[in-house]
């Protein structure tokens, strides 16, 4: 049971580090830090000496390509570890993990071919969000199965379903601010060319809502003190993170802010996830009591 939760909770951190590791080459300037892909500079997988985009961001560069190796390799211990415990429910996640970290390989080999044009680089930090969200699944159900739904919970779950969808399109119109803003990861990459301040209020218009159906879904749930639990901690961190992306539209947009508001977005996702998989999963009842299932 322990190396279970270590495992699949490694996924998960790994996974959301992704979005962090990225945040920082982006913020630093370092997106073209290894000019090339596969390699990092021709004739070279790792950075070399005196090479003309400068030590710093190609290593910063390069750190976050060695991360998907370390979640790749730990992808497929989750999967075996699935496998050899026959979790035939997870599977599929499993698996959807792996295939999902070469696509991140592939995705990130277009953006930086493509001169991080902002399309790709969406696209790089969206595909991060669904792995977080399966990454979570796999954590969350690791002693769970998935359940039906029972009819006196129905408005429940629908509204749960309706705030995943939200809070899911308030992260792409996150990226559509981020991607007509400054920290484009180098200065010669390209921008939308949305107006920042229209596509930031739209942005924040969004989050109001999501706070509003979460206000809802909390009183919805009221019989159930365990959704209750979860609608609030998401209730908290996205206030948090509401109040983070004001200070950064009012400050300017300084890195370190940015930063912690690619955090707090990370942080939303997966307490948002997590309410809709606390709605959809009960515990694995008579589970079996092998080697492999006990690890």
């Amino acid at each position: 049971m322990k190396l279970r939760r270590a495992l699949y909770g490694a996924l998960l951190t790994l996974q959301a580090g992704l979005v962090l590791t990225g945040g920082a080459v982006r913020l630093t300037g370092s997106g073209l830090g290894c000019p090339t892909w596969p390699e990092c500079t021709a004739g070279s997988y790792t950075p070399v000496p005196h090479q003309a985009e400068g030590q710093l961001h190609a290593w910063i560069e390069f750190g976050n390509r060695l991360l998907t190796f370390a979640l790749i390799a730990v992808a497929l211990a989750v999967l075996a570890h699935v496998l050899i415990t026959k979790r035939t429910d997870l599977r599929l996640l499993a698996l959807g993990q792996v295939l999902g970290i070469l696509g991140q390989g592939v995705l990130g080999g277009i953006t930086v071919l493509t001169n991080l044009h902002p399309l790709p680089v969406a696209g790089h930090l969206l595909l991060s969000i669904i792995l977080i969200a399966g990454a979570a699944s796999i954590y969350d159900r690791r002693n769970s199965t998935v359940e039906r739904v029972k009819a006196a919970e129905q408005l429940t779950a629908n509204l749960s379903q309706a705030h995943i969808y939200l809070s899911f399109a308030v992260i792409v119109l996150g990226t559509l601010v981020t991607g007509s803003g400054p920290h484009a990861g180098d200065l010669q990459a390209r921008r939308f060319g949305f107006d920042i301040r229209t596509v930031a209020w739209i942005h924040a218009d969004a989050v109001i809502a999501l706070l509003g159906l979460t206000l809802a879904l909390y009183i919805a749930a009221r019989a159930n003190q365990i959704h209750r639990r979860r609608i609030a901690i998401f209730a908290i961190i996205a206030l948090a993170q509401g109040a983070i992306g004001y200070i950064q539209y009012f400050t300017g947009i300084p890195e370190i802010i940015v930063a912690a508001h690619l955090l707090g977005a990370t942080l939303v996702w997966i307490a948002a996830w997590r309410i809709r998989l606390a709605m959809t999963t009960s515990p694995v009842r008579n589970q079996p009591t092998s080697a492999g299932e006990n690890s």
